[in-house]
């Protein structure tokens, strides 16, 4: 077999991997809590007569999952009593999140909307708070389940854990769709009452199989964050096991680490990648929906081309993303990923100066831009997972992630003013929009090295598997 055929299966023979089959129900996990507190919430209000303003601001709970890197660093250092030691401390915190989450769903389902809307909602946004914290540790868990020089196991199990994360989001959905009709057909009033104690049933289950789920030594990581406290308490002039140097180890130790490992202009060039890197996509995905509005198409349209196949093409290209990774390496895959992004917002700006935009070029776009869009984000999170120092890694990663989420939010909101500014000109903001792109691929150009030593890491491993199963 030739080195081109065989690096080709051992690219595909990742997914392969039982691991996969872990991050798979940890994606799934973490997806489905947004089936509650999204779609099952919405419907159950609606249904109850409450009006659409109502439900609109009871979304606001969504909020606490931009911000829940704040406590990530509790999140690495707190560990359960008893709990911790039986099953591990990620497998802890899940846990016991996870019971939070099913004891709200057993609450709501003994409560009436009308009578009740104000404690809904608060149990409502203690799903959310709980779903966000087991965020933080479900990330590390994942990554922790990938040895540190395993890039393309790396990518893969990111591209894994986002289609996880979309089964447990839609097949939850259908089954809390299918399970409330079938309860209402049957006369039960208080139908969606009994779909949340169905569902907690499903909770339930996905929390055995976590359990199946090993989990590398804590104690390691453990001793490492109390040789950081040690030198930090030693630092101030205080003893270690003060409150002080506690706190201190726990909120700069993390940042402190991530600079003494990547050097102050690495980490400061790698902190702008991540900020700049996704935000002309951003930018296109506040005002796509206006876009496809004023230049004449039907919501039905939208809803076949951009939320119905959108959805496939984001799973399929989700795992093509991962074994792209694998194949092209991390930073040219970004590399590429960047320039088609760019590429097809320049494929928005020919359907702007087009007299009469046909649905095919409608479609092209649209698949075109999920793709570019799922290939995308498959590597920028196997990207960042390569960075954290595994004894913060929820920390890091949280950090990182939220980082990157600030930069599309906070710049994007400005896409109305831009269009606005440009006097509604579609083709010349889908044109700036593409560039956007250019300064975070010059940072990620100025890095490239950083990952080299990670890949070449990857392949001597590589190499070292191939000689002994020869």
């Amino acid at each position: 077999m030739s080195d081109t055929a065989s690096a080709e299966r051992a690219s595909l023979d990742v997914y392969a991997d039982k691991r996969m089959l872990r991050i798979l129900l940890l994606g799934a996990m973490s997806g489905f809590p947004w089936v509650l507190i999204g779609s099952a919430l919405s419907l159950w209000l609606k249904e109850e007569g409450l009006s659409r303003s109502t439900i609109g601001f009871a979304s606001l709970i969504f909020g606490v999952y931009s911000i829940n890197f704040l406590w990530a660093p509790l999140i690495d250092r707190i560990r359960i009593p008893l709990l911790t030691e039986r099953v591990g401390q990620r497998k802890a915190w899940i846990l016991c999140l996870q019971a939070i989450i099913v004891m709200a769903m057993l609450l709501w389902g003994n409560l009436n909307p009308t009578d009740n809307l104000a404690l809904i909602i608060a149990i409502g946004l203690a799903i959310a708070i709980s779903s966000a914290s087991q965020d933080i540790t479900i990330d590390a868990l994942r990554i922790e389940q990938i040895g540190r020089s395993e890039t393309g196991a790396m990518a893969a199990g990111a591209a894994v854990a986002v289609v996880g994360w979309w089964t447990g989001y839609k097949l939850g959905g259908f089954l809390a769709l299918l399970i409330a009709d079938a309860l209402q057909k049957q006369g039960f009033e208080n139908y969606w009452q009994l779909t949340f104690q169905a569902l907690a049933v499903l909770v339930l289950i996905m929390n055995a199989l976590l359990l199946l789920i090993p989990e590398a030594s804590w104690r390691e990581r453990q001793a490492a964050q109390h040789r950081d406290q040690a030198a930090f308490g030693s630092a101030i002039g205080g003893g270690e096991r003060g409150i002080i140097a506690w706190l201190g180890s726990t909120i700069v130790a993390p940042f402190a680490s991530f600079f003494r490992h990547n050097g102050v202009k690495v980490a400061l060039a790698i902190l702008g990648f991540i900020f700049l890197f996704k935000i002309g996509e951003a930018f296109v995905g506040k005002m796509s929906i206006i876009f496809y509005k004023e230049i004449g198409f039907s919501k039905s349209d939208i809803a076949i081309y951009s939320k119905g196949l959108g959805w496939v093409v984001t799973v399929v290209f989700t795992l093509i993303g991962g074994w792209f990774a694998v194949r092209q390496g991390i930073v040219r895959a970004l590399l590429l990923a960047g320039i088609a992004m760019a590429a097809t917002n320049l494929m928005f700006s020919f359907m702007a100066w087009s007299q009469e935009p046909s649905q095919w070029l409608f479609a092209a776009a649209v698949l075109v831009d999920d793709v570019t869009a799922s290939v995308a984000t498959v590597i920028f999170v196997t990207f960042i997972s390569l960075l954290v120092d595994r004894t913060y890694t929820a920390t890091q990663y949280a950090l990182l992630a939220s980082l990157g989420t600030a930069g599309r939010t906070l710049l994007a909101a400005t896409s109305g003013w831009m269009v606005d500014s440009l006097d509604g000109d579609w083709g010349l903001f889908f044109i700036i929009t593409a560039l956007m792109v250019l300064p975070s691929l010059i940072l990620l150009w100025f890095i490239r090295k950083r990952f080299s030593v990670i890949e070449q890491a990857e392949n001597e491993r590589d190499d070292t598997v191939a000689v002994g199963s020869g």
